[in-house]
């Protein structure tokens, strides 16, 4: 009887000590692997949505458009509207809160206060005839004559014997605005039309042989004919390198202290980043140095 008592007890004792042994070399898990890590909260950014008001310039239409284009097509949550009312009406619009944006092809007055003006790309102004007007080239002095009517005939500048039509665009165009500041003629031109819109100007002179205008570069298409000025022609190229001498800016305004939406903001910094330099050149504009 004692005998298988001891064999027992050794029996347990073997046991215990694989037991512990298998305990030994199993390490216990910790406390950080035992309980499941909970998942980091990924940060993104929130979709941007509503709409943008922009206002302002005819000339800037082109622009804009491709602008507001690309914007939209990497933005679906955004709406970007465009006014056409002319430079002067969107300054007042940026002005009164009526737009987000306005949009103006000249600078800034001196009365103007209480905004900011941000060059989104530079513009020449072409001075246009009818594709029938055999004059290619005139002086800033010989196309301030035509505007002030001491010019009255084609004659006076080296073209036929026929009166000159002068077309131009109406009060608080910012194109008339730097037409006018450029050639020295603010106040003194004799306008036979003065008209809405650059589309309106170039069809005007289009269809008539007699007419001379202006219009923004950008504009310009083949149914009328851009003269040299002073022997250089009107180009991305002689805009940029300054030869061409009747050039002006193209403006984003802003009122100062006005909080805009983060929409507004974001399309304001993809208008001036190098990633618009593109669109700017395709609509016939010139991307600023940056």
């Amino acid at each position: 009887m004692k005998r298988i008592f001891t064999f027992a007890l050794t029996a347990v004792l073997c046991l215990v000590a694989f037991a512990g042994c298998s305990a030994a070399e199993t390490p216990a898990p910790s406390a950080a692997s035992s309980a499941a890590a909970p998942s980091e909260p990924v940060e993104t950014e929130p979709a941007l949505s509503g709409t943008v008001a922009t206002n302002g310039s005819t000339s800037m239409e082109n622009v804009i458009a491709g602008l507001m284009e690309a914007f939209m097509a990497n933005n679906a949550g955004v709406t970007v509207t465009y006014d056409a009312t002319g430079s002067g009406a969107g300054i007042t619009a940026a002005g009164e809160g009526t737009a987000d944006i306005g949009l103006s092809s000249r600078d800034l007055k001196v009365e103007e206060t209480g905004l900011d003006a941000l060059i989104v790309a530079i513009d020449g102004i072409a001075i246009i005839v009818n594709k029938a007007n055999a004059v290619a080239d005139l002086s800033l002095e010989q196309i301030a004559a035509l505007a002030k009517g001491e010019a009255a005939s084609w004659k006076d500048v080296g073209g036929a014997d026929a009166p000159v039509v002068f077309i131009g665009r109406e009060a608080g165009s910012g194109t008339r605005d730097g037409f006018e500041s450029i050639v020295g003629v603010a106040d003194a031109c004799e306008y036979e039309q003065e008209l809405t819109s650059t589309g309106a100007v170039i069809a005007a002179v289009a269809a008539n042989e007699n007419a001379i205008g202006y219009a923004s570069l950008s504009a310009v298409n083949d149914t009328v004919a851009m003269v040299r000025v002073g022997g250089v022609e009107a180009s991305e190229a002689t805009v940029l390198d300054g030869s061409y001498e009747i050039q002006r800016n193209f403006n984003l305004i802003t009122k100062q202290g006005a909080a805009l939406s983060a929409a507004a903001e974001a399309f304001i910094a993809f208008a001036l980043s190098p990633d618009a330099a593109a669109i700017i050149a395709q609509a016939g504009a010139i991307p600023p140095a940056k």
